[in-house]
C-alpha cells in the first residue's frame, strides 16, 4: 500500500504480450478510468472487453467497491484489457492477502507468457519460408 497526501492506493503492474499496465486501486464506487478517459469512452468497440475487466471483482464478491485508475501502453485493445485485469488481480492481492488462492483458482493471477516471435534472417517472417521446388 502506498500512502500519499489524501488518500491511499494499491498498485500494481500487468503485461500482455506487447501491453503493459500500471494501475492504482482505491476505495471508491467502481469508476474506470483508462489513460485519463472513461472506461466506455477507451474501449467503445467491445462489451465483451469490458465485461471481462470486472472479472476480478467478480470473483472475490467486490464490485462497484473500488476506483482504478490505468495507464495502458503498447499492444491492442484486447492485450491491454488483459493487462489491466491481471494489474487489478494483483492490486486486489495487495489490498487483502486473503484473497489470493479464489483469484487464483479463478485463473486470474497467471500471466500469458505468449510474446511475438521474432523475424529471422533469410525468411520472410518468423517462420515463413520460400517455397520449395523438387525439380
Amino acid at each position: 500500500m502506498v500512502q500519499t497526501s489524501k488518500t491511499s492506493y494499491y498498485y500494481a503492474l500487468g503485461r500482455r504480450k506487447s501491453a503493459t499496465a500500471r494501475v492504482r486501486l482505491m476505495t471508491g464506487k467502481g469508476e474506470v478510468i483508462v489513460n485519463s478517459k472513461p472506461l466506455n469512452e477507451y474501449f467503445a468497440d467491445s462489451k465483451y472487453l469490458l465485461n471481462k475487466l470486472n472479472d476480478p471483482f467478480v470473483a472475490v464478491d467486490m464490485v462497484n467497491k473500488f476506483n482504478v485508475s490505468a495507464k495502458v501502453s503498447g499492444g491492442g485493445h484486447d492485450g491491454q484489457i488483459e493487462a489491466i485485469r491481471l494489474a487489478v488481480s494483483k492490486a486486489i492481492v495487495s489490498f487483502n492477502p486473503e484473497l489470493k488462492p479464489t483469484l487464483k483458482k479463478a485463473d486470474l493471477l497467471g500471466r500469458d507468457p505468449r510474446e511475438k516471435e521474432r523475424k529471422k534472417f533469410g525468411l520472410r517472417s518468423a517462420r515463413k519460408q520460400r517455397q520449395f521446388t523438387k525439380r
